[in-house]
């Protein structure tokens, strides 16, 4: 990470911070400013989510996203997406225009059609870095299978925390209604076979909100957040548990997923408003603000 890029990776989410809240400030909805947010996300190159997303094991990129309204937990997720240009665009329209809660792969681009969404070349998501990554991993792959098993095993742990191994985009957010909502987009893991989806559209493993307990979106190894069900969880804790918002983050993350094997991160903001930015890895890409003054813009810890 040289000076100039982490000074780019700031401006970027100091750009889609800011979009933000420009729409809370103006009396806009929690729903709109977390659109607004990762949609600016999704087309920056440099963050894991729509352009710049990470590709799978053919050179691909396949991008999922979710959104949640924590009035009254309406949700909307979209999974194996290969040309709808702005993911969470279509995860509100299947929230707002369909019956449905969760589409993927070709039959989520054929609802896109009807609702007009923006199609482009996969050609349009890739980028060099993204290239280069992905042969790397084939590599170490193709290593691993010659017998390399203990190399192997340290490069795993090297991507892991590889700042450009993740990058999914999410935020959070409560307006002046006092309603909250999250959204979550992204490429999923660099290599990726046989069509996996992680847990950022999947509604209560990476993507949760509920106005009476909190809103959270993830991000991390997503494998381990569905099986923790991570973004519910500490929700639940909140509601039920009557933690704090950070007691129940910390719990979750810094506990629970660690136990497990888990490393990653959330952003979350509850029902008055308290913001949580809680991760167990070395980094996470993140930003808040508030109207009380609170404004800031971080990588590491």
């Amino acid at each position: 990470m040289t000076p100039d890029r982490e000074a780019e990776y700031g401006a970027g989410l100091e750009a889609a911070l800011d979009a933000g809240y420009a729409v809370l400030e103006h009396s806009g909805s929690s729903l709109d400013a977390v659109t607004t947010a990762v949609e600016l996300l999704e087309g920056n190159p440099l963050f894991n989510a729509g352009r710049g997303a990470v590709l799978n094991f053919q050179g691909v990129a396949e991008l999922d996203a979710a959104i949640m309204d924590g009035k009254d937990r309406r949700a909307g997720a979209v999974a194996g997406l290969r040309h709808v240009q702005s993911p969470i665009q279509l995860a509100r329209k299947v929230m707002d225009n369909s019956p449905h809660v969760m589409l993927v792969g070709a039959g989520a681009e054929e609802f896109a059609l009807t609702q007009g969404m923006r199609f482009v070349p996969n050609e349009y998501f890739l980028t060099d870095a993204r290239r280069a990554q992905l042969q790397r991993k084939r590599e170490r792959e193709s290593d691993s299978e010659s017998g390399h098993a203990g190399r192997a095993g340290q490069v795993l742990h090297t991507e892991a925390n590889d700042l450009s191994a993740f990058g999914t985009v999410g935020a959070v957010a409560r307006d002046l209604e006092g309603n909250l909502a999250a959204a979550t987009s992204t490429g999923g893991t660099t290599g990726k076979r046989w069509g996996r989806v992680g847990d950022s559209p999947i509604i209560g493993a990476g993507t949760y909100a509920d106005n009476a307990s909190c809103a959270v979106s993830s991000t991390g190894h997503g494998e381990y957040f569905i099986r923790s069900v991570v973004a519910h969880d500490i929700c639940a804790r909140v509601a039920y548990g009557k933690l704090t918002l950070a007691e129940a983050a910390d719990e979750v993350i810094n506990r629970k997923l660690r136990s497990m094997g888990g490393d990653g991160g959330v952003i979350a903001v509850d029902s008055r408003g308290n913001l949580v930015l809680e991760f167990n890895s070395e980094s996470m890409f993140r930003g808040a603000r508030s109207s009380d003054g609170r404004r800031e813009i971080a990588i590491y810890r």
